[in-house]
Parts: structure tokens; C-alpha cells; sequence
């Protein structure tokens, strides 16, 4: 194989840009007798790492039972509950939205009683400005006749 590719399958090794094929390339290569010197310090671990492929564990593991909180009914009869609670509550709102004709009259009279207060405060606000004008001759009438 050429030095030059196996530094560089080695170098992208390291840095984790390696395919399976790459990998299986470079344990071949540590695996000969004859390797380069400044690449046999990687040998060990590439031997290690086919070894470590080769090793089966014969053990059984048994995991832990899990107990069941909540069995899979209740999640059904708690969905129901929310979804009574949800309908009831949207009627509950529609029967208070619908005014009856005595509050719908009384708010027709205080739309009246705004307009009216309005125009009142605005006729109001003008004679105001009328009255700053008489202030500023008053004021003038006083210095003339001291």
C-alpha cells in the first residue's frame, strides 16, 4: 500500500472523517509484519481494536422488571375527563355570550349617553379657550388702568 494514502486514511482517522471501508483498510495495513517505523507506535491499537472486534461476551443480562404506575385505561379515562371539561366549558361561555334585550337596550342607551357626554365635553373645551382670551384681557385691562 502507499505511505502516503495510509497517512492520510490516519490522519482523517483521528479527526472521526473515516468510512468503514477506510477503517477496515488501516487494520489491514497495521496488521502486516512489515509497517513504517514512524507509523508503528499506531500498530498496537489498531491490533487491539481488531482483537477487541473478534471478543463475544457469553453473559445474560437480566434488567430490572418495570412496574406499571399508571395502566394504559387511566390514560383513557383522564383524556375523557379533559375533553368533558373542555366542552363544558365552551357551552357554559356560549350561553353567557348571548345578551338578553334588557342589557342589549342598556347598552344601546350608554352608547347615547357617551355621544352625548362627548359632544358636551368638546363645547365645553371651546368655551374654555374662549375664557384664556377674556384672562389676557383682564390682565391688559389692570396695567392700563394702574
Amino acid at each position: 500500500m502507499e505511505l502516503a494514502k495510509i497517512e492520510k486514511l490516519l490522519d482523517a482517522y483521528f479527526e472521526g472523517n473515516t468510512s468503514l471501508a477506510d477503517e477496515a483498510t488501516l487494520r489491514a495495513y497495521f496488521a502486516q509484519d512489515e509497517i513504517a517505523p514512524h507509523l508503528a507506535m499506531y500498530q498496537p491499537m489498531f491490533v487491539g481494536l481488531s482483537a477487541a472486534k473478534e471478543e463475544v461476551s457469553n453473559l445474560e443480562i437480566e434488567l430490572p422488571k418495570q412496574k406499571a404506575t399508571i395502566s394504559n385505561w387511566w390514560y383513557g379515562v383522564a383524556a375523557s375527563v379533559v375533553i368533558a371539561i373542555g366542552v363544558a366549558g365552551f357551552m357554559f361561555n356560549e350561553q353567557s355570550n348571548q345578551l338578553t334585550q334588557e342589557e342589549q337596550e342598556a347598552l344601546i342607551a350608554f352608547e347615547k349617553t357617551r355621544e352625548a357626554m362627548k359632544l358636551m365635553s368638546k363645547n365645553f373645551n371651546q368655551g374654555a379657550e374662549e375664557l384664556a382670551h377674556i384672562s389676557t384681557f383682564t390682565q391688559t385691562k389692570n396695567k392700563i388702568l394702574k
